[in-house]
């Protein structure tokens, strides 16, 4: 299974290393700044340049906007942190920060979610060679799978689907997101932050995943297979 150290610069500040699969790393910086409010949307977001080296790859973002206030703090507060989000005083604070509202949406048939789910193996090259790469999609309304973008960590697949939805011009609102990861705070957040109105999951969610996309409206169905669903939040009109 591909990974390596994968350091994300913004405004030539280095802001990040993540443990990532290389592949997609353009759609990777592009999501991982809008998913962390360094972008308010991809207008924000210039020019990107991936090096490889022999430690491993580097991708340099420019942004503008007031976006790069929020990196300047972070950089001269740094905390260690993991790619599962939490650590420290300073993200503790964060869990709480409110999450923008979802835009109103209606809610999603679950045919559509056993389409997307029975089809998304083809969509998951790496995942069908490796067995070990996680994937997220942007599902329509009907189950028609649109984008999908894969990696060996499930954060990392979420940014990379909301940096290439973002490029692309396509919005995450009006179908859905399917993510192979488990249901954790952080997929939900990405979601939410990444413009979703539904989300979709094949395992159950934690409790304060379930706290934040009721606060967020953010619509929610867990457990999902190829022939059943759970629908945990309904938060449509």
């Amino acid at each position: 299974m591909p990974e390596a150290p994968v350091a994300l610069e913004y405004n030539g500040l280095a802001y990040a290393v993540m443990m990532a699969t290389p592949t997609d790393l353009e759609d990777f910086a592009r999501g991982f700044a809008l998913c962390e409010g360094l972008a308010e949307d991809v207008n924000e977001i210039g020019a990107i340049a991936v090096a490889e080296t022999e430690k491993g790859w580097i991708v340099r973002t420019a942004l503008t906007g007031l976006g790069i206030e929020k990196l300047s703090e972070r950089v001269r507060t740094r905390v260690a942190e993991s790619s599962c989000g939490l650590c420290g005083i300073e993200n503790l604070d964060a869990v709480s920060r409110p999450l923008p509202a979802v835009a109103v949406h209606a809610q999603i048939p679950s045919q559509a979610i056993f389409r997307a789910r029975s089809e998304l193996r083809e969509h998951q090259p790496l995942g069908r060679a490796t067995g070990a790469a996680h994937a997220a999609a942007l599902v329509s309304a009907d189950g028609t799978i649109i984008l999908a973008r894969e990696d060996v960590g499930r954060h990392n697949a979420m940014d990379k689907l909301v940096g290439a939805a973002a490029k692309s011009g396509q919005t995450l609102a009006g179908g859905f997101v399917l993510s192979t990861a488990r249901c954790s705070y952080e997929i939900v957040e990405k979601a939410v932050r990444g413009g979703a109105t539904t989300l979709v999951t094949v395992s159950l969610p934690t409790s304060l995943a379930v706290e934040r996309a009721a606060a967020a409206g953010l619509s929610l169905w867990c457990l999902a297979r190829g022939d059943s669903v759970t629908l945990v939040n309904d938060a449509s009109a």
